[in-house]
């Protein structure tokens, strides 16, 4: 089946697995059924960030699996080939008579863009309310829903269920479900809901037969429904701080970030953003950023630096490093541009600013609906080799448009943009930012160089036939999605599908790819090999290399001018795959929009 066959395949399969999705029909089927209660597996490793190929990453409890977010793990065997077998759309129900190197698949809902993180034998991931696992919320109430499966088996055991805020789709989207990862240290969760809320659970749900949350009563909750439910499917939830309520916090379309933490301190993005008609912020003074007790709940620091230069909602999640002896919390704002900040704070409940850095051109121009060419950043800061690696981008619902990736030396401190803005009436002043277009030529402003800018490298794109300009082809755009480096190689993919390779040093190019389709996610690195996922719910895997004809090889191997396609191809999964694949203990786990696959080599 050639490349466009298997893409029009994948999208007849996805309408019919959404649509059964949206019915509820009900299949958590493996290929080993385990008997009840959550497996166990081997504790995580801190392979991860040392490259020892020695040691297999075991659990992989965050988004990108360390603070650092680099999303590199350590595994072999990994399968580049796989059927992900049939299913029948009147029951739902998975046949694996024709599946290859899947180990079981466990039904999501009808969307799911959140990353799956594993830890203690368990595998969590957010999704909405379609797949009707609660008996006492069926799959027509819509709900943000984060599952929790059995990792051996695939079995479902739990779920939290997020109910819609009245507010409607300002606040509160529907049918998108959770959108974020989670966070996951022990035997506690962190996640952030849709409707503005951090949220603590216990990962071993009420199979511990113990309700640890003192002010949460589930099982009185259900006994009110007057019905009787299993206490064991739902979540024990320890806290719940309510940003809405507690920061005033107004999130725009919902709220969406992958929380990381250090030590006892958890870091969050608020989402804070403008209004449903997108004219105005509601609430400038209420925290973009701000750093929590993780035990407790309690707010140790916040920070509302965009302000009123919000240019829509504010999706990234934080990284955390500490480099150079001086611990970096690193967030992506809603204005564009990249905020550091000591995870500390200044003691007094305020942040402690460390630097700061406008990740767009200062003439570049705000424009409702992605007309512009100004975005904001959705993609994860990347720390590799003590550096940052971010991209800039818009919600892809307001289209394709230009984009840059920066490396940023995060050593230095105050103002580290590229340029300063200054206006003609008092050139040696730096003017305040200006929400729409930094800098407006025609009332006078004007752009210099930064003496204290921290780019190490740009990269907006690579004019291969050296005519002078950038074709669609040769060009940054757009990006939701962070960077994954491994070997001083870096690899990005954009909204508009082309996926980059870059000198990850010197941000120079190696090579692109057109995957003819829409890109959402990140790649992962693993085994030597590249894998990333698109909106036609293929994955193309490269042979990981900075030589583009070992990365790739010729569609037709006998005719040298054929075009370089993935080396190991592009097996697809049935439906969209918003998300990231993942690796943990040696299994390859992908999400697309209805169904979460344990992808594992057979044995022979």
């Amino acid at each position: 089946m050639n490349t466009r066959s298997r893409k029009i395949a994948a999208l007849v399969i996805a309408a019919a697995l959404g649509w059964a999705a949206s019915f509820g029909l009900d299949f958590a089927v493996a290929k080993n059924v385990v008997a009840d209660g959550p497996g166990k597996t081997a504790q995580g490793d801190k392979s991860q960030q040392t490259g020892d190929k020695s040691q297999q990453t075991g659990d992989w409890s965050q988004w990108g699996g360390s603070s650092a977010r680099n999303n590199v793990p350590v595994a072999s065997n990994i399968p580049t080939e796989w059927e992900i077998g049939d299913f029948d759309y009147e029951t739902g129900e998975w046949d694996d008579s024709n599946a290859q190197n899947i180990k079981w698949v466990a039904k999501l809902g009808s969307q799911s863009y959140g990353n799956a993180v594993v830890s203690d034998g368990r595998i969590f991931i957010g999704t909405n309310n379609s797949g009707g696992h609660l008996k006492r919320y069926p799959s027509n109430v819509d709900l943000g829903c984060l599952l929790c499966f059995d990792l051996e088996s695939g079995r479902f055991l739990w779920q939290h269920s997020s109910e819609k805020l009245p507010s409607g789709r300002v606040h509160d989207w529907p049918l998108q479900g959770i959108c974020s990862a989670s966070y996951v240290e022990g035997d506690r969760l962190w996640f952030v809901t849709s409707r503005g809320e951090v949220r603590c659970v216990d990962t071993a749900g009420f199979y511990d037969d113990e309700n640890d949350g003192p002010f949460t009563d589930e099982e009185s909750i259900i006994k009110e429904k007057g019905q009787e439910y299993n206490l064991k499917e739902e979540a024990d939830i320890v806290w719940v701080f309510d940003m809405m309520k507690e920061l005033g916090i107004s999130q725009h379309n919902m709220c969406s970030c992958s929380v990381t933490a250090a030590g006892d301190v958890l870091f969050v993005n608020t989402s804070n953003g403008v209004d449903v008609e997108h004219n105005y912020i509601p609430a400038p003074e209420a925290p973009s950023f701000f750093a929590m007790d993780k035990k407790t709940g309690k707010v140790l620091w916040t920070d509302n630096s965009p302000g009123l230069n919000i240019l829509h909602g504010q999706w990234s999640s934080p990284t955390y490093a500490e480099i150079d002896g001086q611990a970096q919390v690193i967030f992506g704002g809603g204005d564009g541009w990249v905020y550091s900040f000591d995870p500390a704070g200044d003691g007094e409940g305020n942040a402690k600013l460390l630097w700061r850095f406008d990740a767009n051109p200062k003439e570049s121009k705000w424009e409702l609906m992605g007309k512009g060419t100004r975005n904001n950043i959705i993609a994860t800061p990347v720390i590799y080799d003590n550096v940052v690696y971010v991209a800039v981008g818009q919600d892809p619902e307001h289209g394709e448009g230009v984009g840059h990736l920066w490396c940023i030396d995060p050593t230095k401190s105050g103002d580290v943009s590229p340029e300063l803005a200054y206006n003609s009436d008092d050139p040696d002043q730096v003017i305040p930012h200006k929400r729409v277009q930094a800098v407006v030529p025609e009332e006078g402003d004007f752009a210099r160089p930064n003496p204290n800018s921290a780019v190490i490298w740009h990269y907006e794109g690579h004019d291969k036939d050296g005519d002078g300009k950038l074709g669609f082809d040769e060009t940054m755009h757009r990006s939701c999605g962070t960077v994954a480096i491994k070997d001083d190689v870096l690899y990005i993919a954009d909204f508009s599908g082309l996926f980059h390779c870059l000198n990850a040093k010197t941000g120079e190019f190696n090579w692109n790819f057109d995957m003819l389709s829409a890109a959402w996610g990140s790649p992962l690195i693993v085994d030597d090999k590249v894998f990333i996922g698109d909106e036609d719910g293929e994955i193309a895997v490269f042979k990981h290399s900075a030589d583009p004809t070992e990365a790739m090889k010729r569609e037709d191997p006998d005719d040298e001018e054929s075009e370089l396609v993935p080396y190991f191809g592009q097996p697809y999964m049935g439906a969209t795959v918003y998300s990231t694949p993942i690796v943990a203990h040696g299994v390859l786990y992908i999400s697309s929009q209805s169904h979460l696959f344990a992808i594992q080599a057979e044995e022979n």
